[in-house]
């Protein structure tokens, strides 16, 4: 995979016990990296990361707000290349917390930066944000890397400020073009589209939601079931980082800028029809659509991802439908008969990738 490029690498995470960074732990660790994560100690329960039960893994207990903190356990470890996914990623909470969501978004990131510059180790950063950094104007078209960053709610602002952040310190510390004589780092920053899989437990949020509920025989009510959204498998984001940071450990200045991974534009779904699908794989999964007096959320999102189709030969492996019967077959393996298929399901989509030639795989 990836031209062995990660394998005994020195690779840092930062949010590793979250959603995706627990899945890309799991995927670096098949890929033979050393690994040193940064997290929060709060977690949620059941806990993606806890369950995998990952070997020779550094876990550091750390608040990317606490500059001197990062600075040092970087120091200490001396990686190779950053895979940035710590954040505060939730809507609805960011309304009822904006501060800490800024803090965390805006400065944590920042503060990461700032402690690598003087770091000769690190080779390539990987700053994951959002596909709601984007200024959202309900367009049918989805959003090019060079649409103007926004944000209505705190989290969406915040990931458009990370955005201006990244560019910023690659333009004045780190610019591509000057790589090998004054700086040496390649930073790019990866936007993503809405991520299922198994071992989200997050709260507010769609499919976990859904599957707990089904787990309990809950009915769960839907809030916007017409809204749009670019739902792909967890897998499918992060293949796009590691070819990312792939490029960037070779050098190759032109990957140093702001990327879109999501699914094909045409294979979009609404809430209710995304239910719908859950629904087929599992048939525990009820729903009603409810009315929503909560606070604004995006009606209508897309991603182009062009870009990373010509520049990276960057293309998904699964269907958005192929997402939903993977993640539903997770939970209903997980909350029916305890079982893991984290590993399962990785193997599975290396298997399909590599029936698909896809370049990462070759």
């Amino acid at each position: 995979m990836f031209a062995e490029i990660y394998r005994n690498r020195r690779v840092l995470i930062t949010g590793h016990t979250g959603f995706k960074g627990s899945w890309l732990s799991a995927w670096l660790t098949l890929a033979g990296a050393r690994l040193c994560g940064v997290s929060l100690a709060d977690r949620t329960q059941p806990c993606h990361y806890d369950l995998l039960n990952l070997p020779g893994f550094r876990s550091e207990v750390q608040d990317i707000q606490d500059f001197e903190g990062v600075k040092r356990i970087i120091e200490d470890f001396q990686p190779e290349i950053i895979f940035h996914l710590a954040a505060q990623p939730l809507v609805r909470y960011s309304y009822a917390h904006p501060l800490e969501t800024f803090r965390t978004n805006i400065l944590g990131t920042a503060n990461l930066l700032e402690a690598v510059k003087t770091i000769e180790s690190v080779r390539a950063f990987v700053a994951v944000t959002s596909d709601k950094c984007y200024e959202n104007r309900n367009l049918d078209r989805g959003y090019r890397e060079e649409d103007p960053m926004g944000g209505y709610d705190p989290y969406s602002a915040s990931k458009g400020c990370a955005e201006l952040v990244i560019a910023s310190c690659r333009r004045s510390f780190f610019p591509p073009e000057k790589y090998g004589q004054t700086h040496h780092l390649l930073l790019a920053s990866a936007r993503a589209g809405n991520v299922i899989g198994g071992g989200d437990w997050a709260e507010d949020r769609l499919v976990p939601n859904l599957m707990h509920s089904a787990s309990v025989g809950k009915v769960e009510p839907l809030r916007n079931p017409n809204a749009v959204r670019p739902w792909q498998h967890v897998l499918e984001s992060l293949s796009g980082y590691l070819l990312l940071g792939q490029r960037l450990m070779e050098g190759k200045t032109e990957a140093a800028s702001s990327w879109n991974f999501g699914p094909d534009e045409t294979d979009t779904y609404t809430v209710l029809e995304t239910a719908e699908a859950l629904r087929t794989y599992w048939n525990q999964v009820r729903f009603r659509p409810a009315p929503d007096n909560g606070p604004h959320e995006a009606e209508k999102l897309k991603l182009n991802c062009d870009k990373a189709h010509r520049e990276l030969d960057w293309h998904p492996v699964w269907t958005t439908d192929q997402a939903f019967e993977q993640t539903a077959s997770w939970y209903r393996d997980y909350y029916i008969s305890g079982k893991i298929n984290t590993d399962k399901d990785l193997k599975k989509y290396l298997r399909d990738a590599e029936r698909k030639g896809l370049i990462w795989m070759k």
